[in-house]
């Protein structure tokens, strides 16, 4: 197989099979007949309009006689794509804790090995927590272990389902390719930002789910685990509580794969209490920032928006006060949805469908924070610091899961809104207007201000007077690290645990988590 690189395609012109090939007979000087298939191996766009403005394309070629082409111009040989799993056996079963992108990916290599991985899940099969989430935003009535945070898929299921990631890593590739063979778009893999949106994450996860079960992968869902259970400092099994239930139990095991997210702030506490060494790490907070898309697209994109999928951005600036402020995890026509996962405390989030068909744009606007800014004698003040955001926000909102917003145009001036400009608000169940100054310390506040100021600099509009912000955005990344030996990924501390994935400190999103917990999985089957 070769691949043509640097094609240039025009934006206004649909992407066909005939078309690609009339692209390579002229590239390449050859007939037709001579081509055996073509597939699209990377796609990116040049909207830039001193340029014309154009698709960027690498075909992946099978063609009769390829060596004659190698001599050619951006024309080179590749090899197919293989990841093997070697087959394994072993008395005890994993226990992979945690059932998001890292533990997800984690069992089903396990499985694929022969592990038969048993999988504790505090939160419903995404199919039931579907029906809580909506309920909790139509209603306000909040399960707390099936959410936005907690459940199967993890906080990525409810998300625009980014499929971006700075790690260079080929079980980059690995995760994509499970994600198209469990239903995902096959434009994921060539694509320059892939997305899957939540509609089609729902379908993706119950489908991966469903093969680990058939690989004789046992998943528990709605089943917590509350202890470890070790001796001379290695594991030997696992304490679960059954939350339908109370009644608890233990699983004996020598391997467990620590796959919490973000927000197991509980599990946190357990980890600390066995005097596990936990790090602090830097981590943000800030608020959901919505433009209209329309707004977004011309920005971006020019007179070729009509020609283009919702366009998206990703800013980051240094402010005048030396801190650092950039947007996050931004979903082009999606939603602003709530995340919360604990009782009176308000969380936001961004989500999109795969379509991204909503009116408005919006992102993350986060500011960093650092270990400095909190207290020194407590490794969990950055939770600390989060919950004590996220119930200002939830008093702010009215006590009743309503969302504060506030207008760019009034925190630029330094005071309150009263109301809301045009840009309608998807947040639900509510929103009511505030002053964030009754929710953020004077150094995020003041930092959110000088943040929208550099940015629209950069997109000139982007601080528009009408624009809205709603507070708060705390869970962008964890706020600890639990610390594990750099070449065996095993916890420095007890043998056979595997610290895992964004909740542990060692991923970013859903790729950089789904890797890690491949890792992992990787990890186990080679000590056996």
């Amino acid at each position: 197989m070769i691949r043509i690189s640097n094609i240039k395609y025009p934006l206004e012109k649909e992407i066909t099979e005939d078309n690609l090939k009339s692209i390579v007979c002229k590239t390449l000087k050859t007939n037709i007949d001579n081509i055996l298939n073509i597939k699209i191996s990377k796609k990116s766009i040049d909207a830039r309009e001193k340029r014309g403005g154009f698709y960027v394309l690498a075909l992946d070629v099978h063609i009769k006689d390829e060596k004659k082409y190698l001599k050619l111009k951006d024309v080179t040989k590749v090899e197919p794509f293989i990841y093997n799993i070697p087959k394994k056996q072993h008395s005890k079963n994993p226990v992979i804790v945690g059932f998001g992108p890292a533990g997800l990916m984690a069992s089903l290599i396990l499985a694929r090995a022969g592990l038969k991985p048993i999988v504790i899940e505090r939160g419903k099969s995404v199919e039931k927590r579907k029906k809580d989430i909506d309920n909790f935003w139509k209603t306000g009535n909040l399960d707390e272990n099936s959410n936005v945070q907690f459940g199967e898929g993890g906080a990525g299921t409810f998300s625009d389902g980014k499929l971006t990631t700075g790690i260079k890593d080929y079980r980059c590739r690995v995760l994509l390719e499970e994600f198209v063979k469990a239903s995902a778009p096959e434009e994921i893999l060539y694509t320059a930002k892939p997305h899957i949106g939540t509609d089609k994450l729902i379908t993706m996860v119950k489908n991966i789910r469903e093969e680990i079960i058939s690989l004789g992968g046992l998943v528990l869902f709605e089943h917590k685990m509350i202890d470890l259970l070790t001796e001379d400092n290695t594991i030997t099994g696992v304490t679960v509580e059954n939350l339908e239930n109370n009644k608890t139990f233990n699983i004996e095991t020598d391997n467990v794969i620590l796959a919490i997210g973000h927000s197991a702030r509980d599990t946190f506490e357990l980890i600390n209490n066995k005097n596990h060494p936990i790090e602090k790490k830097p981590f943000a907070v800030g608020v959901r920032i919505e433009h209209s898309q329309d707004f977004i697209n011309n920005a971006q994109y020019g007179k070729f928006a009509c020609y283009l999928p919702p366009a998206d951005y990703k800013l980051a600036v240094r402010l005048p006060n030396n801190r650092g402020a950039y947007t996050f995890c931004m979903c082009p026509g999606g939603y602003v949805v709530n995340a919360s996962s604990e009782k009176n405390r308000l969380v936001t989030n961004g989500m999109s469908y795969f379509d991204r068909g909503g009116k408005n744009a919006n992102s993350a606007l986060l500011i960093e924070v650092y270990p400095d800014d909190l207290d020194s004698n407590n490794i969990l003040s950055g939770v600390k610091f989060q919950r004590q955001l996220e119930e200002k926000a939830f008093i702010a909102g009215g006590s009743n899961y309503f969302a504060p917003v506030q207008k760019i145009g009034d925190i630029l001036k330094g005071i309150g809104s009263t109301s809301i400009g045009n840009i309608e608000p998807t947040f639900k169940p509510g929103v009511t207007p505030c002053d964030f100054k009754d929710i953020f310390p004077d150094f995020i506040y003041e930092s959110i201000r000088l943040g929208i100021i550099e940015m629209d600099k950069k997109i000139k509009g982007f601080g528009d007077e009408n624009g809205l912000l709603t507070a708060v955005e705390s869970r962008s990344s964890s706020p600890i690290r639990i610390i594990r030996d750099k070449e065996t990924l095993q916890s420095i501390k007890y043998k056979g645990l595997y610290p895992c994935g964004e909740g542990c400190g060692y991923a970013g999103g859903i790729v950089s988590a789904g890797v890690d917990g491949i890792k992992c999985a990787e990890a186990i089957i080679n000590s056996l």
